[in-house]
């Protein structure tokens, strides 16, 4: 996949000035819908819906991912594998798949137009009501800032590694045969995870502790509630629909 992901694409536009708490509902929202309703007239109003809002955020189109030809192979092949049992399966199949790019794809929004530091201050404000349970609800959304951020670290090392390997000399059969990259892989992934750590908990300590990570003062605003009254009316159209049809 030929894409930098979960990072910000920083241009200006209304969804980027969303709260983080209110794309986060409205994804959950659709795909609440989609668990209960996967029909296809519910997929074409929610994969409408998208590209309304991906042009709403004025994100250029080369921000999209380009899949490699052999993930569209394995979709072809599952397809294909589907196809003696009739066409009732490859139709629920194509069903299935849809609905799981649909998700990605929600979820790639919210990547590409929310600062990385907006995610955990939205996931404690959100889940505010369970410290009345005693959860540890501040500590969880620290865990998940400090992945988000870091996975694009690890992304970009894998690519430099995949990189320096193929500029290596030609090696004999023997030391083809027993070369085996996913070890070099994951050995690297193992030193870079534990050095990015290490420097993310020093620049952490350095600016106040975990708790900062969580007090951004951002709050939603009437834009957030016309938002989300605009996400729950497709939600009922596609709805009715689909009910309709």
């Amino acid at each position: 996949m030929s894409t930098v992901l979960l990072r910000e694409v920083q241009v200006d536009s209304v969804v980027h000035r969303l709260w983080a708490g209110t794309k986060m509902i409205a994804a959950f929202l659709l795909s609440l819908l989609l668990m209960f309703l996967p029909s296809w007239p519910v997929l074409g109003v929610i994969i409408a819906f998208l590209v309304v809002i991906f042009v709403l955020a004025r994100l250029p189109i080369g921000a999209l991912p380009r899949l490699p030809w052999w993930f569209w192979g394995v979709v072809v092949l599952g397809g294909l594998l589907n196809a003696p049992v009739g066409g009732r399966a490859v139709l629920a199949y194509a069903q299935v798949f849809v609905f799981g790019m649909v998700l990605v794809a929600a979820s790639l929004l919210i990547a590409f137009t929310t600062p990385m530091g907006e995610v955990a201050p939205a996931l404690a404000k959100l889940g505010a009501p369970l410290r009345r349970l005693r959860v540890p609800v501040d500590e969880w959304a620290v865990v998940v800032a400090l992945t988000l951020r870091g996975l694009p670290l690890l992304l970009d090392e894998i690519r430099v590694l995949r990189a320096a390997r193929k500029l290596r000399p030609k090696e004999n059969l023997l030391h083809r045969a027993t070369d085996n990259p996913l070890i070099d892989i994951l050995t690297a992934c193992m030193a870079v995870s534990t050095r990015r750590a290490g420097e993310l908990g020093e620049a952490i300590t350095a600016r106040g502790g975990t708790g900062m990570l969580t007090a951004h003062p951002s709050a939603p605003t009437r834009r957030d509630a016309v938002a989300l009254l605009i996400v729950v009316a497709v939600c009922a159209g596609a709805v009715g629909l689909s009910v309709a049809l």
